[in-house]
Order: structure tokens, then sequence, then C-alpha cells
């Protein structure tokens, strides 16, 4: 049996306001030929599936028509998990009509942990998923009223362990035949790398649990979440397959995966990874204004023949006219996404950061935040209360 673990595809993404749809449908082409080709048999994908909870037409048919299409394929079981972008109830809305293709689908907690729980059995191979979704604190922890910010935090990471736990003993309970036994999961585990493009999807530090924390019984953990492909805690059988795309300007300097599992004799015998071709060109590059353009023919796209995205930093002393820039670049056939001013100073106000950028959106809450409380002079570290009741309240907003 061979299984390939993916997560975090974003359908719908825009970067600075680009629709990615180009590179996603060849994303989406190119893991069902690789399906075939090395005749993958199940199928995990670990949360994120779309950018937003709110996905438009475009997405839903890239989406449902991949799942159709693997029908002709040598893949007989898919499992996918929500995850913090996910709508639990857009993924679980035509659950009962994908069970019916050996789609299973967990959009979020659910009641019964046994739900969470399936044995799949292919070419006389056996394995159990615990498909655990992306976990809401309001999902597995029951609110006391006025708890401390301290006592949330550890009875949430509690309730994540603990669910966990139960999915073990579940899974447990139910191999019969000593089967590998894989869990699923959508967090941020610590010691992982992040990039630019992840929410924090907890409050503080509420949530983050290490590769010890989960369950010794699971052979094989399939993360999603962090957008870069990574072992955690030195712990091999714990990874993030990373995302399938380039996210953000700030995921240049990696590849991106797919990791197969290759089950036999009822053991995982082999955990491989597979580059994922980079379908559009990306590029950022720094220096004055003349050393870029003088960049600019090095640009070029690849075999897919997507327009390349360019980032440009200038190294400037002074506010500088890209007119020039604009105009230099006009002759060339990649687009630039954005233009920013390297600065001496270290530290950036709210109105700089707008200006180099071309959306509000650019800007995480937090970072928002902080830099507000610079500018005023309040020092977060001295009332770190403020600092857990500000997330707290964000956190809460993206629960809605």
């Amino acid at each position: 049996m061979k299984i390939l673990h993916t997560a975090d595809w974003h359908l719908g993404h825009r970067l600075h306001e680009q629709s990615q749809l180009e590179e996603q449908t060849l994303f989406l082409s190119w893991i069902e030929q690789y399906i075939i080709d090395q005749k993958i048999d199940v199928l995990l994908v670990s949360g994120d599936v779309f950018d937003t909870g709110t996905p438009s037409n475009q997405s839903l048919e890239m989406y449902y028509s991949f799942l159709v299409k693997l029908k002709a394929t040598t893949c007989k079981s898919v499992v996918i998990t929500g995850g913090n972008h996910d709508s639990p109830g857009t993924l679980n809305a035509p659950k009962y009509l994908l069970d019916a293709l050996a789609i299973k689908v967990v959009g979020k907690a659910t009641e019964h942990i046994e739900d969470e729980v399936f044995e799949i059995e292919v070419n006389n191979e056996k394995v159990i998923i615990g498909a655990v979704p992306f976990l809401r604190d309001g999902d597995i922890r029951r609110a006391v009223a006025g708890e401390s910010f301290d006592e949330l935090t550890d009875k949430y990471k509690n309730a994540l362990i603990n669910h966990y736990q139960a999915i073990a003993e579940q899974c447990q309970l139910i191999n019969t035949s000593n089967a590998p036994v894989i869990a699923m999961g959508h967090l941020f585990a610590t010691g992982g790398s992040i990039s630019d493009s992840e929410q924090n999807i907890y409050v503080g530090t509420l949530g983050h649990i290490g590769a010890a924390d989960f369950p010794a019984y699971f052979d094989y953990i399939a993360l999603g979440h962090l957008h870069r492909p990574q072992i955690i805690g030195g712990n091999d059988k714990v990874r993030y397959s990373g995302s399938p795309n380039i996210l953000s300007f700030s995921e240049l300097n990696y590849d991106k995966k797919v990791l197969i599992l290759t089950v036999k004799d009822a053991k995982i015998t082999k955990i491989e990874d597979a580059i994922i071709p980079n379908f559009r060109e990306f590029y950022k590059i720094s220096g004055t204004l003349t050393e870029c353009i003088t960049k600019f023919p090095e640009l070029i796209s690849n075999t897919y023949g997507l327009t390349p995205w360019v980032e440009i930093v200038l190294d400037e002393d002074h506010t500088v006219n890209t007119d020039n820039l604009t105009k230099e670049a006009a002759n060339y056939s990649f687009e630039i996404l954005k233009t920013s001013l390297k600065r001496k100073r270290k530290i950036k106000g709210i109105e700089e950061l707008l200006e180099n950028t071309k959306s509000i959106k650019e800007l995480l809450p937090t970072e928002v935040f902080k830099l507000k409380c610079e500018e005023m002079g309040f020092d977060l570290k001295q009332r770190p209360e403020v600092w857990d009741a500000f997330n707290e309240v964000l956190q809460s907003v993206k629960n809605q």
C-alpha cells in the first residue's frame, strides 16, 4: 500500500491580490498524474483545502472535479480533514455523498471520537487513520467563567493532548490486525519553521505541542498548517508535508513536496518525499534602482509558461522615484507584485508599512498591534496580560 500525505492547498489563495488559480490548477493536474504514475492507493489531506471559509464557486469546482477524477486512478481511499482556514460546514456538507466515493471528510472535531477513526484496506494491507481536524478551543474544551489566561492555556493544551490520546485508544480498539496507525493533524508543533503566509492560529502559545506530546502508539503523524516540509523534534514519523504552491515570497528558498509512505507486511517500511514542480517562477531581487534594473533580463519564465512574479527591495537611503523601474519592467514578460524600500532603521511605523504595501491585508493584526504599542510607548513586555487579551479577542474573531 502506498499513501500520499499532503496539506495546505489553500485553493483560492491570492498573492498580493493576484489570483493563483493557474498554478493551483497545474498542481491538481500534477498530483493526479503522480497518483497514477506511482500507483498511490490512499490520499491524506491534512487541512486548509481552501484559503477561506467562503470559497468561490471556482475553488469549489476545482476541488470536486479533482475528487471525481481520482475514481479513474489507483487511489481507492481519500481522507480529508479541516484546517483553520476551512469552514467545517463547507467541508462537511457533502460528506455522505463523498463517503459513497470512499472519500472520508472530517471538517471539525466530532461528537463521537469513533467518527474520526477509519480502517482502510487495500491490496490485503490495512491501515488505521485517526483523522483529526484543526481543533478549535470551543470544540474540545469546556469554558469556565473567570478562569485566568494561564488556566485557559493549560486546559486547552491538555484537551488537545487528551483528544489525540482518545484517538489512539480508539485506533487500538479496532486494530485487531496490528496494522500501522496514522494520525492526522492541523496545528503548530513546537520546533517548526514558519513563513509569512501562515496565520497564528492560537492565543499566544495556546495549543503549541511538541512531537513528544503525541501518543507513541501512532506510527506516523501527518501534519498540516506549516508551509515548509519538515520533520518535528527530530522524530521522522512526525512530519509536515508543507503547502504545494508558493504562498509568500518568504517561501522561495526551499522545495515544495509531498510525502509518500509505503506499507508492507503491516509496517510502514519507507517514508519518501517527492518534489513538486515550480509551476510559476518567483523572484525576489534587491539592490539599488540601477542594480535591480540590470537583473531584469534574468527574470524569465519556465516550461509552464506562467508570468513570473517579482518582489523588489530597493536598497536606497531615501525614497526614490520608481517610474523608471516600472517603465523598464514593461519591456519584459514578468510582473512586479511588490516594491519596497529597505529602511535603515529597524522599527517601521504603521504609516511607513502601509506606504510600502498594496493592501492592509499584507499586515498581520498582531504586527499592527505591536507597532501601535511601540509608537505609543506602551511596553507590552511589562503588561503581558494586555498582549494575551488582544490575542484572545483575535482568536474569538477568527473563530466566528
